[in-house]
This record gives C-alpha cells, structure tokens and sequence, in this order.
C-alpha cells in the first residue's frame, strides 16, 4: 500500500506505484481528503479502504511505503485500530516528531486554509499527534531527504532538513533502519536511490547504502 502526504494526491506516489509494479508487487495506491479531515478521523477512512482491498484480494501480509504524514496516518492507525498483518514499512521524510514549520506558521489562516486541520495537529508541542503515539512496533524503515527547494521554510527549521521536516524529527522510536538520501520533500517518492532502498527495505528489513 501507498499513502501520499499533507495536500497531495495518489498521483504524486505514481512513480513509486510504477516502480514496485515492475517488481512484480501487488500495489494499491490509496487516496485520501488530507485536507479536510483530522488525522485521527483521516486514520478511520484509511484504514477501511485497507480493509475493504484486503477483503479483495486476501493478501498475507501488508507492507506500505508512505510519504510524509502519509506515515503518521498509519502510526495513529497502529495505535488505535491496528492492522493484524502489518508487514514492513518504508516512511519517507516522515514528521515522526512533527514540524517547526507549523509552530512558526499554523496561526497563519492562509496555512490553515491550504493545510486543513490535520496540519495543525503536526506542532511539535505536546499536542502533536505524533508525540502523543509513541513507539512504533513494527519493522520500519526511515528515509529522510537533506536539500531543500524552499530556503524560507528551511530558515525556519534548525539543522539540516528537506524543506519541510528537520532530519532529527524523521525518526521514531523502534525504527529498524534510516538512511539519509540527497533529495528535497516534495520528490523523496520520486527520488531513485530511495525507491531502490525502499525495495530492499521491504524484502529484507534492511537499507542498502546513502546515495
């Protein structure tokens, strides 16, 4: 399974969809009204289309690969309802430990207005859904991107990051690997060196190497 990020589509996963279906992976490629939902309310549409697929095609184990609060959708899933044959995952550029960008930004109305609610809930205050899940306890695998194509949101991010999330908040507890790669936010997905580590990581719950 495929789950795309804040404010983007199915169609920005397509080339990852593309890549895993040359590699002979069954692969659903889910939608979702990021927008317009909470995460926990996001959470509950996400998972009933899982289902829903699953009851389909009866597969045995469930991996995904997941672009930014794609993975916090499917950490709020695993804490609340969890999925019973989660298999490995891949997170790219993941707000695990939410976003200065919406400390700085979220009061703004035009940011609301773009984001919707669930970008609210990505504060790294303690009201951040993701510091309130706590560790993962499944076989993940973080990819988390270092250049960035928007010097104004990195000025507002301390240390390294991808333009969106500091590399330090990609990470969660229980993570079984991470690997920096050399892309900014909004293409991880498209990113080669980590569609290909995305493909290792889920047959053998390892990385290959940075790019």
């Amino acid at each position: 399974f495929l789950l795309h990020g804040l404010a983007r589509t199915y169609s920005s996963m397509k080339s990852i969809e593309k890549f895993l279906s040359d590699q002979n992976f069954s692969v659903s490629n889910l939608d979702y009204p990021s927008r317009h939902f909470t995460i926990p309310k996001l959470a509950q549409k996400v998972r009933q289309q899982i289902i829903t697929i699953s009851e389909d095609q009866k597969p045995s184990t469930y991996h995904f690969v997941t672009h930014s609060m794609g993975g916090i959708i499917l950490r709020q899933i695993q804490a609340t309802n969890p999925l019973p044959d989660l298999g490995r995952v891949v997170m790219l550029g993941p707000p695990n430990q939410d976003s200065e960008i919406v400390d700085k930004l979220g009061k703004m109305k035009v940011f609301q207005l773009l984001n919707g609610s669930a970008s609210l809930q990505l504060s790294t205050y303690a009201s951040g859904i993701p510091n309130q899940l706590g560790p993962v306890s499944f076989e993940l695998g973080v990819i988390a991107g270092d250049r960035s194509i928007n010097p104004i949101l990195s000025s507002m991010i301390p240390g390294k990051d991808d333009g969106k999330v500091a590399i330090p908040r990609t990470r969660v507890e229980g993570t079984n690997d991470f690997l920096i790669v050399h892309s900014p936010h909004p293409f991880l997905m498209n990113h080669k060196p980590a569609q290909e580590n995305a493909l290792h990581f889920i047959k053998t719950g390892k990385f290959m190497k940075n790019d």
